[in-house]
Order: C-alpha cells, then sequence, then structure tokens
C-alpha cells in the first residue's frame, strides 16, 4: 500500500513538473516572438515568414483590443449611448477602423517624426469682423502660451479683420513670430456661387479656397477656427503630418454629434459623408499634395453634384470636405478625438474626454459658444477664460535657441531702451514714452462710414476702468460718432466687454468706436490714448475733449453748422467749445446758454479750474462769451489748453507727456506754431462732472521728482518746437522764462 501511495506521487510531481517545463518554453517562444516584432527597425521590408508572424501577432493584438473595447462600453456610461456601432472616441488614430467596417487606410508601420525645435510651424485662419477679430486673440493666446516653436499665422480676412490685427501684432511685437494677410474679397468669386446657411456666411466656405490664397511653396498648414483653444503645444499637432501615408492629404476629427447620421429630427437629410462625418474646426493640409491632386476642381465638382438635390450648404464648408472624402475615404487620415473636442449643443464629445486626462484642442462649434448647454461647460469655460483674461504682454517671450524672425521696429525699440541711463532721474517718463502698447482697434461692432460728410465731426476722448459710468451719459448728450481709447487690462476688457453689451444705450449705438489699448508701466499714457483715438476717426473733423465732460445737448449739429458757416475747410482754425465745471455730482444739465448763465450766476456752476488752474481756460475770455453773438478770436497765453475742434490731420499729441501735467499745453502750444486761429464758439459749451482724483494727479502733487521730470520734460518739448518752426516758437520760451 505504501508503495502504491509513493509510486503515484511521483507520477503527479512528474507531471507537474512537466506542465511547468511545457508553459516555460511556451511563453519563452512567445516573447521572443514579440521581442523580436518590437525590435524591427521600423517601415523596413521583413522577410516573408516574418509577415506570418507579426499577422498571428496582430492578429492577437486586435482581439485584445476588442475585448478591452468592450469593457470600456460596460464601465463608460457616456459610451453605452453610442449604440449605433460608431467608433470609440477615445481611441487613436491608428487603433480603430472607420466604419462600414472598411479597414484604415494608415500604413502598416506609421511614419514617426519629431518637431524641430527651430522649426517654422504655419497656420491659417479665416478671420471676418469685429466679433471675430476679438475671438481670434484668445486662440493665439492659447497657441503661443504653449508653444516652443517659431509660427507664421495667415489670415484670411475682410478690411475689418485685417485693419484689427495688422494693428494688433504689429504693436504685440512676439518675438519669432510671422504674420500674413490675404484678402478675402479677391477668394469671395471662388465659393459666392455655394448657397450656404451657416450663420458663418461665405468666409465659412473660405477655406476651401486655401491652395489657391496662400503662397504656392508652403506644402503643409494647420487650418482652424476663431473658436478654438488650445491645452497643449501646437508643435504636437504639427508632427501628425509624419503619420499621413502617401495618399492621405487631409487630417480630421471625427465630428462628434449625430448630424451628418440624419437622426435629430425628422426628416433631417444632411450631406454624404463617411459614418458620422468629419468637423472641420481643426485641418492639417497637406497643400502641395492637394494642389497635385487637383484639390479645387475636386471639391467644385462634388459641390456642383451634391448641390443639384441639396440646395444648399448647412455647415458651410465641413459639407463639402465631407462630400468629397465620402468619394474617396482614402484622402483623410483620422486624427484621434482629443485634437478637436466639439462642444456643440448635441455633441456626444463626452464619450472622448471621459476616457482622456490630456484634452488637446476645445471647439466652440456652436452658435451659443460659451452657453452651450453642456454638464461639463464650466470646465471647458474656465479654460478658456483663463485664455481670455490672460495679460498678453506675458507672451512675449524669447524662443531660446532659436534665431527671432526679422523685426525692425522691434530692434530699433529695443537699442532705444537700451541708449537709456538707468541713472537719470526721470527715466521712469523715458521708458515708458518709450514703451510698446499692445492695440486692439474697433474692440466693438462699428459701422464704417462709406462717405463721411465733409463737415461730420467725430468726439475723441480717452480713459480708464474708473470712469466707464461716464460713457452712457456722453453718448445721451452726442448723437455724432466717437472714437474712443480705453486703457485696461485684458481682464478689464472683457469686463468692459459685458458692461457694454449689458448697457441698452451702448449696445444700441454702431458709430462709437472703443479702441484698447493695453495696460503696461506705471504712468498713465495719456497722449498715446488721445493719439489713438484720434488717428481711428473717419470725420474731417474732430472735437478734442477729455471723458468727463458732457457736451452741450445738441452740440454735435451745432459744431457741424458753424463749420460750414465758418467755411473752416477753406481756413486753418480751432474752434474752442468754453469748459464749464459743477461740484454737484447730480445736476439738472442747463439746455441753453441762457439756463448755463442763470446757473453760473446762482453758484452751481463754475468756469472750468478757475479756483486751481485759473490760467488753463482765462484766454477764453468768459466775460466776452457771456454776451457773445458770434465767434469771436483770441490769442494764445502761456498754459492754456483750451477743447478745441479741429481737422483730423492736425497735429498729434506729444507722447512724452504721461500720467498728469502739460499733456493738453503743449498740444494747443503746437496748434499755435503751426498758425491756426483760435475761434471761440458763442453758443457751445460743455461741463466737466466730478470725480474721485486720479492716481496720477496724486503722484504730481505729493512728489517732487515727478514734478522736477515735468519742467524737464517741458524744457526739452520747447527745445524741439524750436527746431522744428525756427524763430516762431521763440515767444515760447520767452513766455515761459518769464513766468
Amino acid at each position: 500500500m505504501l508503495r502504491s501511495w509513493r509510486t503515484k506521487l511521483k507520477l503527479l510531481l512528474a507531471t507537474v513538473t512537466l506542465a511547468i517545463l511545457l508553459s516555460w518554453l511556451y511563453l519563452f517562444v512567445g516573447s521572443l516572438e514579440y521581442g523580436r516584432f518590437l525590435l524591427l527597425p521600423p517601415c523596413l521590408g521583413e522577410q516573408p515568414s516574418r509577415d506570418v508572424e507579426r499577422e498571428a501577432l496582430a492578429s492577437r493584438v486586435r482581439r485584445v483590443e476588442e475585448e478591452n473595447q468592450q469593457l470600456r462600453l460596460q464601465l463608460s456610461q457616456a459610451q453605452a449611448e453610442g449604440s449605433d456601432g460608431s467608433p470609440q472616441w477615445g481611441a487613436s488614430a491608428e487603433d480603430r477602423d472607420p466604419p462600414g467596417g472598411e479597414r484604415s487606410n494608415h500604413t502598416a508601420c506609421a511614419k514617426q517624426r519629431t518637431v524641430h525645435k527651430c522649426e517654422l510651424l504655419h497656420v491659417a485662419i479665416v478671420c471676418a469682423g469685429h466679433n471675430a477679430s476679438r475671438d481670434v486673440v484668445t486662440l493665439v493666446k492659447s497657441i503661443l502660451f504653449h508653444r516652443k516653436n517659431p509660427l507664421h499665422f495667415h489670415f484670411i480676412t475682410d478690411s475689418v479683420a485685417h485693419q484689427i490685427l495688422q494693428t494688433l501684432f504689429q504693436s504685440w511685437m512676439v518675438p519669432s513670430v510671422h504674420v500674413s494677410f490675404y484678402n478675402a474679397d479677391d477668394l469671395k468669386a471662388e465659393v459666392s456661387w455655394i448657397p450656404n446657411k451657416h450663420y458663418s456666411g461665405i468666409y465659412g466656405l473660405m477655406k476651401l479656397t486655401l491652395t489657391k490664397a496662400l503662397p504656392s511653396n508652403l506644402s503643409k498648414v494647420i487650418v482652424l477656427d476663431t473658436d478654438i483653444t488650445f491645452a497643449t503645444d501646437i508643435a504636437e499637432l504639427w508632427a501628425v503630418f509624419g503619420k499621413f501615408s502617401e495618399k492621405q492629404v487631409i487630417g480630421l476629427v471625427e465630428n462628434q454629434s449625430d448630424w451628418y447620421l440624419g437622426n435629430l429630427w425628422k426628416n433631417h437629410k444632411p450631406w454624404p459623408a463617411l459614418g458620422r462625418g468629419f468637423n472641420t474646426g481643426v485641418i492639417l493640409l497637406l497643400l502641395d499634395r492637394l494642389r497635385r491632386l487637383g484639390w479645387e476642381q475636386m471639391w467644385r465638382l462634388t459641390a456642383e453634384r451634391e448641390l443639384m438635390s441639396m440646395l444648399s450648404t448647412s455647415l458651410a464648408d465641413q459639407d463639402i470636405f465631407n462630400a468629397v472624402i465620402k468619394q474617396d475615404p482614402s484622402l483623410v487620415y483620422r486624427l484621434p478625438c482629443f485634437w478637436n473636442v466639439q462642444l456643440s449643443d448635441h455633441t456626444r464629445s463626452e464619450q472622448c474626454y471621459t476616457e482622456l486626462s490630456d484634452l488637446k484642442v476645445i471647439h466652440w462649434n456652436s452658435p451659443k459658444k460659451l452657453r452651450v448647454k453642456n454638464k461639463h461647460v464650466e470646465f471647458f469655460r474656465n479654460l478658456y477664460l483663463t485664455f481670455l483674461e490672460y495679460d498678453g504682454n506675458l507672451l512675449r517671450r524669447e524662443l531660446f535657441g532659436c534665431a527671432s524672425l526679422p523685426s525692425p521696429p522691434r530692434d530699433q525699440l529695443q537699442q532705444a531702451l537700451e541708449e537709456l541711463d538707468e541713472d537719470d532721474p526721470c527715466y521712469d517718463f523715458r521708458q515708458q514714452h518709450l514703451m510698446q502698447h499692445r492695440i486692439h482697434l474697433f474692440f466693438l461692432q462699428y459701422e464704417f462710414l462709406a462717405f463721411p460728410n465733409p463737415t461730420d465731426v467725430t468726439l475723441v476722448a480717452q480713459l480708464s476702468m474708473d470712469r466707464l459710468q461716464m460713457l452712457e451719459a456722453i453718448c445721451k448728450h452726442w448723437a455724432g460718432p466717437i472714437s474712443l481709447a480705453l486703457y485696461m487690462s485684458d481682464a478689464e476688457a472683457q469686463q468692459f466687454l459685458r458692461y457694454a453689451q449689458a448697457s441698452e444705450v451702448l449696445s444700441a449705438r454702431r458709430n462709437v468706436a472703443y479702441h484698447i489699448v493695453y495696460k503696461e508701466g506705471q504712468f498713465y499714457p495719456i497722449n498715446l490714448l488721445r493719439n489713438v483715438a484720434l488717428a481711428n476717426t473717419q470725420t474731417p473733423y474732430v472735437f478734442l475733449t477729455d471723458i468727463d465732460f458732457l457736451p452741450m445737448y445738441g452740440l454735435y449739429d451745432y459744431l457741424r453748422n458753424s463749420i460750414q458757416q465758418l467755411e473752416l475747410p477753406q481756413r486753418k482754425a480751432a474752434l474752442i467749445v468754453p469748459a464749464f465745471e459743477t461740484l454737484h455730482y447730480r445736476l439738472t444739465f442747463p439746455k441753453s446758454k441762457a439756463e448755463l448763465l442763470s446757473m453760473l450766476d446762482m453758484g452751481s456752476l463754475y468756469t472750468f479750474r478757475y479756483h486751481v488752474w485759473p490760467k488753463g481756460h482765462a484766454p477764453t475770455d468768459y466775460a466776452k462769451w457771456r454776451t457773445a453773438t458770434v465767434p469771436y478770436r483770441v490769442s494764445w497765453q502761456p498754459d492754456f489748453e483750451p477743447y478745441v475742434v479741429v481737422r483730423r490731420d492736425c497735429p498729434r499729441y506729444d507722447q512724452r507727456f504721461v500720467g498728469f501735467g502739460w499733456n493738453k499745453v503743449s498740444h494747443i502750444m503746437e496748434l499755435d506754431a503751426q498758425e491756426y486761429e483760435l475761434l471761440v464758439l458763442p453758443n457751445a459749451f460743455m461741463i466737466h462732472m466730478p470725480h474721485a482724483p486720479s492716481f496720477d494727479i496724486s503722484k504730481f502733487r505729493l512728489s517732487v521728482g515727478y514734478r522736477s521730470c515735468l519742467q524737464t520734460l517741458r524744457e526739452e518739448f520747447h527745445q524741439d518746437l524750436s527746431r522744428r518752426y525756427g524763430a516762431a516758437a521763440l515767444k515760447y520760451l520767452t513766455a515761459e522764462r518769464s513766468l
């Protein structure tokens, strides 16, 4: 019995040992096979025997991936909704097959390519109008924040966006960023024949024309909508070009809604598309291949054929891109979903971002934009707001190790700054004078005048955030065009935008131009602001005032009549609007000169600054004005700083004067040097409303050094005036010394 038990035990041990040896041998052989596959050099020809081995391994890998996809399908509530057999958006392009069971057109071994540190990346954007020009800045900020490569932006614009963006980039002076503009009007004939229901209008079709619009030597480009936000380095997206097969020419992310499936509502008939179709908010274009394929003829013939039954596009260029791809699926490279997370009303993008912790690009592709209905919209909105209110000055950083693109203005500015003496007591003033501020013209909608009236006049002023409350009152008093320069930070500019859009008075006006000059430096650049507002007027004449003044009711019409009656187009004159002030925050505004004189006699109004700075307006001769019925001429006197109406081509303000002091005095002095007549209008007036003292006037009053530097700047201005106007300017120096 004992011997039988020992025999059975030996047999059992032998069996277990044999099983272990066989298992180890199987795993060893398998690991050799797998290791040999991993060590194969990429994209080299293999032996036929290896093809069989690799196919077997690939089959096992596909089986495992299918099992993983099933597990993810069960574990993800969002994916459980996708019961239509659509591909899993969380997977990368290389890991999935296109709809309909077709095999992906990727090569067996994807080409790997890294982006060189200093390689120039090209980005194309279609941008038209005031709103799109404002939106695109947030996109550009998100790209600049993450980028490590030189960039070349190609903007296809209308005239409005061209003016806005050209000024913005010239004043931004970002190193290693080049910008080119292309006139959208030259391309309209290419797409104007296509009926389009999309809110983007004709500009929503412009991306179809990029092979023609962009330079012929440009081989590839990333194309973006203006409502895109980047959360990663755009170089990662550029590197995907290296994964295209020889036939692929367009890189796109699949559409993340059911639009092209045609089941959103009854009788919904979308354009033809491959499966769910593709979204064109982010596109990778191999331009050289597209040109060789005859892209212009390709999309045109497809559009003509489909329009016979569809009659119009619903999603602009996206419909036509999808129709072309439906006809030839080999053209498209499927980008992973995280390169275009779409936040439309009917989006299924949750199936993408619930699996991923690394979102790359967010696309606000709903007409509602930030107000889109999405349970996770707060997360995406916060990411967007980060760049919306981000200080763009911080993005002026050099790319170390890369040669900067040539920029003469930036180089000249840098040289001028280096030549400043840091031991100069007035160094801060001189530095502020040289400082380059970012400027965003026409921040809100503005209707340009096609043919301005020859006597028309624009009110010109400047302000900061603490004077916003004056805007509505001024708009109620002045019906004509207004040009305002606003000195604000990026965050304050967004606060102003919300304020203006919420105001019934401001939102109803389309003839008020708001130009944002972004904050930088320690002094208020008052004369720079005035020059920005002045330079961007359209009317032949301008009324140069300050934001704290309310013009009399009807002043706009009175000034236009005066310009005509005084034949100002034929003479060199500055019309003076007498200035008054009140110390009361609530004022029953006088409706006529008679009412104003009565209030003046009662002590509820005063001539402007009579108690602190009488020299500034005394030459207006208020005693004469009380009884005047026709305009009268006055002479220049030291420190005279009236508010005037002049031709738009008048001398600009001297920008060396920043903060408080001598900013208007110097301008009136130069008008006199150019022999302008100073004419006081007998039935015009304006009233200064009370406000807290500005930070700069407080510094002037408290700092001896501030006042000393102001005196130095005055002397330098006199010297410059003498050089420009010769002996005629000596009277200003003499008058200054006699004080």
